[in-house]
């Protein structure tokens, strides 16, 4: 894939990027994803995820060197990300099968990498709930910030995330953000086709009978930006940094310009100047 090379126009003073000028001085209500855009609380996640697919292949009657396994698994789990989890035990579920054996249900993969990251990332449940880690240090620069000011400014906050929704209140709770979801915490369900971004985007422009204008969603993701722009929403996308030994989402940047996003951030540490830009509290209901 080309990288973009090129910088786009900044917020003056800031180095936030206009990719494409959105509507401005209508937005009512926000739809945020978490793990990445909110939360390193699960970073670097794809350390469990990869090893155990790579595993799951390399046990297949026919495979290609680890190496090679490795790379189609990095691939499609890349390419994934931002969907529920589901799809990529779907997809594993068709490389099993590609490869002359007999998949489990993608369910049953889904379990076991939760069982897998769960444990890995004990040390910090058992920190935070100890106070040896301090709350802030799992969440992403000026997000708090940018939080608080949304909802002082009359903005209904809703959190739609792919990693399952019990997870995401637990988590959330955690790191002391629930209380700014006044629109509700939405996650992936069991019936994963009972869920999706797309789903609580579309709800929310109903229920409130809005134009898309009115909505802003933010994420690090192609697919809530991507959904997000399919409703004509003002698309934030912010590429911030993640750690996992496979350098996976580090043209994050970029992907989120080819899915549409308006503004392009690294963190939220510029969010006033974001927000002001966006004349977020100016609308008249």
């Amino acid at each position: 894939m080309t990288t973009i090379v090129n910088r786009f126009p900044r917020i003056p003073g800031t180095a936030v990027e206009i990719v494409s000028q959105p509507a401005r001085g209508k937005i009512q209500h926000a739809i945020l994803d978490f793990d990445g855009t909110l939360s390193y609380f699960r970073d670097g996640w794809q350390d469990f995820m990869v090893p155990m697919m790579v595993e799951v292949l390399e046990s297949c009657p026919r495979h290609e060197s680890r190496e090679e396994i490795e790379k189609v698994v990095i691939d499609f789990v890349d390419h994934l990300t931002g969907k529920q989890t589901i799809y990529q035990m779907l997809r594993l579920v068709e490389e099993v099968e590609k490869r002359g054996g007999t998949p489990l249900k993608a369910a049953e993969y889904k379990l076991e990498y939760n069982r897998r990251i769960a444990a890995g990332i004990e040390e910090r449940f058992l920190a935070l709930k100890s106070g040896a880690s301090d709350k802030d240090d799992f969440v992403v620069k000026g997000a708090r910030g940018f939080l608080e000011r949304l909802c002082r400014s009359g903005v209904r906050c809703y959190l739609a995330s792919g990693t399952d929704v019990e997870f995401v209140k637990e988590e959330s709770k955690l790191l002391d953000l629930e209380k700014y979801f006044e629109g509700g915490i939405h996650g992936a369900l069991p019936n994963y086709k009972d869920f999706s971004k797309e789903k609580v985007i579309r709800k929310v422009l109903e229920d409130h009978k809005l134009e898309g204008a009115a909505l802003l969603v933010v994420g690090d993701g192609y697919v809530e930006i991507q959904n997000g722009r399919d409703v004509d929403a003002v698309a934030l996308g912010v590429y911030t940094p993640e750690t996992n030994r496979y350098h996976m989402n580090d043209d994050k940047r970029d992907r989120l310009f080819r899915a549409g996003a308006h503004l392009l951030a690294r963190d939220f540490s510029e969010s006033d100047t974001i927000l002001d830009y966006l004349k977020v509290g100016t609308h008249h209901k």
